[in-house]
């Protein structure tokens, strides 16, 4: 009888918990995010679900079967001005399918995926619409079932236009990067309602208009609104806008809150070989230089010699990232404590463009209370600004693109350069450092008492201002 009594047992824990895992999961809220190109929504879950997605026109309306699912919130909430949908409703087909339509004022392109729980959110189903151009064929009506994450890809781009100036001389674009944005809050502060998307998205707006403010430069914010960009679309914005340089804003955390001070990173060289290597085998990339989007056209090279052209690209693009990095970490130590005293590297994906220079700036420690006050102050947001423009203007004044206005300054003795610093790194001989400044061993050597030709990894040089009157 016991073991009967026992079987019973067992069996009845497992109905119950059969019940449980099939037991609808909840439709707690929903989001609504606007973003220049596309709409995103986000249904916030109590648990996993299945779903699909299909289009219906006359009139255009999407279409979202959600099994196992029952909506416990309702739509009244959500702002549809300045997106493609004029209503949102649902319909319960039996207790555990719920259906979900979203009428439409114009044809969009859906996407939709699933995602786990993380820090700030438990499960979610996401939604994008992403707007047509006008006169696009619309899209034919198709069943999509998502079981797995998925990143919406984004067509190639067509090469940048850039705008013509006045007598050729055309201003130096930077790319400014506002991390994280919209559902994904970034870092949060212990500072009520301070996230980071917000401070990084204040301070990037601050340091544009800054950019602005400088004679032959201009800034182009990569996100203008509080919406996500999934993160090699951001590098693809930058490159369309044909920036000259791309700058990605961040507010960093730490498990303990007394860390604290700025910092600047680079890529690293074992993520800049990692994506040559993601690039030459990525066929869309590949489309995407030889389309001119980028600097490297590989379109008439064979693999082995498209492979080193690709390879000098991210070598010189994180040369010039170091470089800049330097500067802006040099400026930035004067208005703020810094984390880092040299421009660290890591393989952010954010930073893997093969074709312009790019750096991360860390403005400070949102998990520190005393730095998350001082980030969301304007006047320290202003000062943060200011010193990362004066290390891009620095490293631009002494390495003009050539055919920009600061080019054209620059080679009729227009821009006085002072002496400047710089720091040794593995690989330089003091001869290369000589040849790169157009400045003889012998004038580099009395500059720096040297007695010899020897130098270390992490030296600082400094190179006389006559040098760098002359360098291209």
């Amino acid at each position: 009888m016991r073991i009967g009594a026992r079987f019973i047992a067992l069996g009845v824990a497992l109905v119950a918990l059969a019940a449980d895992v099939m037991a609808a999961s909840d439709v707690r809220s929903v989001r609504l995010w606007r973003a220049p190109d596309n709409t995103r929504l986000v249904f916030d879950l109590s648990g996993p679900v299945q779903h699909s997605v299909f289009l219906l026109s006359s009139p255009n309306r999407i279409v979202i079967d959600v099994s196992g699912a029952k909506l416990a919130t309702n739509f009244d909430q959500l702002t549809l001005s300045n997106t493609p949908i004029t209503g949102v409703r649902s319909a319960q087909r039996t207790p555990d399918d719920l259906r979900v339509v979203i009428d439409l004022s114009a044809a969009v392109t859906p996407k939709s995926f699933t995602l786990a729980p993380n820090q700030q959110y438990g499960h979610r189903l996401v939604v994008d619409l992403f707007d047509q151009e006008s006169g696009a064929a619309p899209s034919l009506p198709a069943t999509t079932v998502a079981t797995a994450p998925q990143v919406p890809v984004t067509p190639t781009q067509a090469p940048p236009k850039l705008t013509p100036i006045p007598n050729g001389k055309r201003d130096i674009v930077i790319a400014i990067d506002a991390g994280h944005g919209g559902e994904d809050p970034g870092a949060l502060s212990p500072v009520k309602g301070q996230y980071e998307k917000h401070v990084t998205l204040a301070i990037a707006k601050e340091l544009q208009r800054q950019v602005n403010a400088e004679k032959g430069f201009r800034a182009e914010l990569v996100r203008t609104g509080d919406y996500f960009i999934p993160l090699r679309k951001r590098t693809e914005i930058a490159r369309k806008k044909g920036a000259d340089l791309f700058v990605s804003i961040h507010a960093d955390a730490a498990p303990r809150a007394a860390a604290f001070g700025a910092s600047v990173y680079a890529l690293s060289d074992r993520g800049a070989t990692s994506e040559t290597a993601r690039w030459l085998a990525d066929a869309e990339n590949q489309s995407d230089l030889i389309g001119g989007a980028g600097n490297v056209s590989l379109d008439d090279k064979d693999k082995m010699l498209a492979g080193v052209l690709l390879d000098l690209s991210m070598t010189a693009s994180l040369s010039s990232s170091l470089n800049v990095g330097n500067k802006v970490l040099g400026h930035m130590g004067r208005v703020t404590p810094l984390h880092k005293r040299r421009v660290e590297q890591a393989g952010f994906m954010v930073l893997k463009s093969p074709d312009i220079p790019s750096i991360l700036v860390e403005t400070g420690f949102i998990s520190n209370p005393n730095e998350a006050r001082k980030l969301s102050s304007a006047s320290h947001q202003q000062a943060l600004a200011r010193s990362i423009v004066t290390g891009v203007r620095q490293f631009f004044h002494e390495n003009p693109p050539p055919g920009t206005h600061v080019a054209w300054l620059r080679d009729n003795g227009k821009i006085t350069l002072g002496p400047r610093e710089h720091v040794v790194s593995s690989g330089e001989s003091l001869a290369l450092i000589a040849q790169r400044y157009q400045v003889s061993l012998v004038v580099l050597r009395s500059a720096n008492s040297l007695t010899s030709d020897v130098i270390k990894v992490g030296q600082r040089l400094q190179i006389p201002a006559t040098a760098l009157a002359a360098q291209p």
